[in-house]
């Protein structure tokens, strides 16, 4: 495994990579890892999409991506891929679209286990009540994203 730290607007993120595929994604604090690899072509492509997406350039992330999960977990952050930008569920409706209306619970703990956050949308999920809860790399972070998706369709 490869590893990568990129600036952001939100902080630093440690990225990882088996050299091929983008393999996850999280925010600091961190423990650096010994030894990091920012010459990976997969690294460069990720750096340059987020700092597109922060500007408000990107919408839809192009990068290759393997997630590593239960199926239960599979089929939820196949189904945050799905999330439109701009765009919000509520845990119940993530249950109810991949067919398990009464997990919403597990549902919200495959959702805060995703391994690529960003990338694959989990801070597009909200309470039922509209509330903001739960997210890996605290409430600020998924406050900051959804606003900085509002705010680009706004304009």
């Amino acid at each position: 495994m490869y590893f990568s730290v990129i600036e952001s607007p939100i902080g630093e993120v440690l990225i990882s990579s088996d050299g091929e595929f983008l393999r996850g994604l999280c925010f600091s604090p961190f423990e650096l890892p010994p030894e990091c690899n920012n010459d990976l072509p997969i690294f460069k492509e990720t750096q340059q999409q987020l700092a597109a997406y922060f500007a408000g350039e990107l919408k839809s992330f192009d990068l290759p991506i393997h997630l590593e999960g239960s199926p239960f977990q599979l089929r939820v952050w196949q189904e945050l891929l799905k999330i439109p930008y701009g765009m919000t569920l509520s845990y119940k409706q993530l249950a109810e679209r991949i067919g398990e209306g009464k997990s919403i619970r597990a549902v919200g703990r495959a959702n805060g286990q995703n391994p690529i956050p960003i990338i694959v949308p989990c801070h597009r999920v909200i309470g039922s009540n509209g509330q903001l809860v739960g997210y890996g790399g605290g409430i600020d972070k998924k406050l900051f994203l959804l606003k900085l998706e509002k705010s680009i369709l706004l304009d």
